[in-house]
């Protein structure tokens, strides 16, 4: 399983809302191609190696526009690379 970053807005929260995670693929597919570093695919992204490792640790959310650029690099789609799991409190 990847790394998760679990959002969601505050409004609804305590009220049941469904609760948005998204997991990412990255450290697998970076393994997968060529054991890639973290260095080389945030240089290929335009994003700093910090800013890659808290996206692949799941402690940072990309943009839509940083996502694409991941998932291009790697050569996958989107949904190869990033997961959306919304789970409803309670279930």
């Amino acid at each position: 399983m990847g790394a998760a970053w679990a959002g969601g807005s505050e409004m609804g929260r305590g009220s049941g809302a469904p609760t948005t995670t998204i997991r990412n693929h990255i450290r697998t597919l970076r393994f997968a191609a060529s054991e890639m570093t973290q260095q080389h695919l945030a240089e290929r992204v335009g994003v700093s190696r910090q800013t890659l490792n808290a996206i692949e640790q799941g402690r940072y959310a990309p943009s839509l526009e940083v996502a694409f650029r991941i998932a291009s690099v790697l050569g996958k789609r989107l949904e190869e690379v990033f997961e959306f799991v919304e789970s409803v409190p309670g279930t």
